[in-house]
């Protein structure tokens, strides 16, 4: 199995954290908030903008050597758990704004942390968004909003189940990037992952026969709107498990997959016990970031207490195509939005 993580160089330092796999060193992190805050000036720092998008795409290859190292061994390889996490980003507490606490909130206008984003989007690929979702947003907020906290989205508080991101559309995102910019007031906020490569072994025979059966049926999350329609997901059955018997890929979420049949509905129940079992709860601080690997990993988040006086617990998320082409029908004028 080819190696997911750098080892530890000059350039980096062992993560002593609760979350993070390694972290960036001083200097190297200087360097990733250079080229961001180029990024953010000369008057082109419109985020959803295609030129803004392909400068961030030229820019990644500026990055220290340590960070595309790991993102591109992940690439190839996202390891055991599916899950990368990165340290010591650059994210500025002084000069950080309050915390949105509105619905749909998103970055429209370049910042540091928008900037980190789009760049290791395109170190993994293209960043993707989908029109139904945050109005087609690149880089979404993931914050608590007041009145919303039972809301099973990235809008509540409550307990989020493990899912896949838009495991009901035609073309899922590969990977889901977070960056954290705030942790919660209580440090209580964690985001949960568990890898199929992990989970995989506790299931049974009979469960993967059925995980691998067209007999489950998934329709769009909360956060897409009760009017979402894509062209017959989520009406047409489809397995949870696809692919390789032995690394198997996963769409599924446990709060809009719903199976066919007695034995989907045991299996589902067995997937979601070995998920349990091989858990992994991540606290992150500011300067977090989180590559998932979402063909193989689920995620979900565990509850927190919000008190809304703007220094609420606030990451930012963008999704990543390896293949942007293959979703071509999808995006009018051959951007990185799926209308449908």
């Amino acid at each position: 199995m080819p190696e997911t993580t750098p080892a530890t160089t000059s350039a980096t330092t062992p993560s002593t954290g609760a979350a993070a796999d390694w972290r960036l060193a001083p200097a190297d992190a200087d360097a990733c908030a250079r080229l961001a805050r180029i990024l953010c000036a000369g008057g082109h720092d419109q985020v959803d903008s295609p030129d803004w998008v392909a400068r961030a795409r030229d820019a990644w290859e500026d990055l220290p050597l340590p960070l595309r190292r790991a993102v591109r061994r992940f690439r190839r390889h996202s390891g055991a758990r599916g899950t990368l996490v990165i340290g010591g980003l650059p994210v500025d507490q002084v000069a950080l704004p309050a915390t949105p606490a509105v619905p749909g909130s998103v970055q429209r206008r370049a910042t540091v942390p928008a900037a980190l984003l789009t760049m290791v989007a395109c170190g993994l690929g293209e960043p993707l968004a989908y029109l139904a979702e945050k109005s087609g947003a690149l880089v979404q907020d993931v914050v608590p909003v007041p009145g919303q906290e039972t809301f099973h989205g990235n809008a509540g508080s409550a307990p989020l189940s493990f899912h896949t991101e838009n495991g009901f559309h035609p073309h899922p995102p590969d990977y889901v990037v977070f960056l954290c910019l705030r942790a919660d007031h209580d440090r209580t906020a964690g985001l949960r992952t568990a890898g199929i490569r992990q989970a995989l072994p506790l299931l049974t025979p009979a469960g993967r026969q059925a995980l691998f059966a067209p007999e489950f049926i998934t329709t769009p999350p909360p956060s897409f709107g009760p009017d979402t329609t894509t062209d017959g997901p989520g009406v047409e059955p489809r397995p949870v498990l696809s692919g390789a018997a032995e690394d198997p890929d996963i769409r599924m979420a446990q709060l809009v997959t719903t199976p066919l049949t007695p034995r989907a509905t045991a299996a589902l129940a067995e997937f979601g016990r070995a998920c349990e079992a091989t858990a992994r709860t991540l606290r992150l601080t500011p300067g977090d970031l989180v590559v998932i690997d979402n063909r193989v990993t689920v995620h979900g988040r565990t509850a927190f207490h919000p008190r809304y006086d703007g220094a609420d617990r606030w990451l930012q998320r963008t999704y990543v195509t390896t293949d942007l082409r293959r979703s071509r029908d999808h995006r009018p004028h051959d951007g990185h939005v799926l209308a449908r």
